[in-house]
């Protein structure tokens, strides 16, 4: 029996402009279909989530917009680093997001991409409707409170 490295660091790379704007409704953890050079960029948290949403191609689940930088050490073989990348659900979590997706203002977002205790890129997706700009100036003002509230504390 071989026992698994213990990895010293840990991989979360977050979206922090979704909660900002969307309502986050309901969270799915999706595998994701990477290649070689992937796995090694992004466990060298090389990757940004920023701009990139879900969509659906044929009945799977697609993430696009995922930036994951060129690894270093690649060589011809490199991966494009905003490539369209395959979202790994079970048939009957696709079947619901389809549904739900017919609603008006619907959306599946990523937040965070990370590495499981198994060594395998995971990644958080939401079922999301978008807010308006009262609401964002609602959140601003929430973010704020709970911050004054923190240094009044300290």
């Amino acid at each position: 029996m071989t026992k698994r490295k213990e990895k010293s660091t840990i991989i979360n790379i977050k979206n922090r402009k979704a909660e900002y704007e969307y309502f986050l409704l309901t969270k799915y953890t999706a595998g994701i279909v990477l290649t070689g050079t992937e796995i090694k960029s992004i466990r060298a948290g090389k990757a940004n989530l920023t701009d990139a949403y879900c969509l659906f191609i044929e009945n799977e689940l697609w993430i696009r917009g995922l930036h994951v930088a060129e690894y270093l050490q690649g060589s011809y073989n490199n991966h494009e680093p905003k490539r369209d990348r395959k979202l790994l659900l079970t048939k009957r979590e696709l079947k619901k997001l389809q549904s739900k997706l017919k609603d008006n203002g619907t959306t599946i977002i990523p937040t965070l991409l990370f590495i499981n205790e198994n060594g395998l890129a995971k990644i958080d997706v939401y079922l999301a409707r978008g807010k308006k700009m009262y609401d964002k100036r609602d959140a601003i003002k929430e973010k704020d409170i709970r911050r004054a509230k923190e240094r009044n504390e300290e």
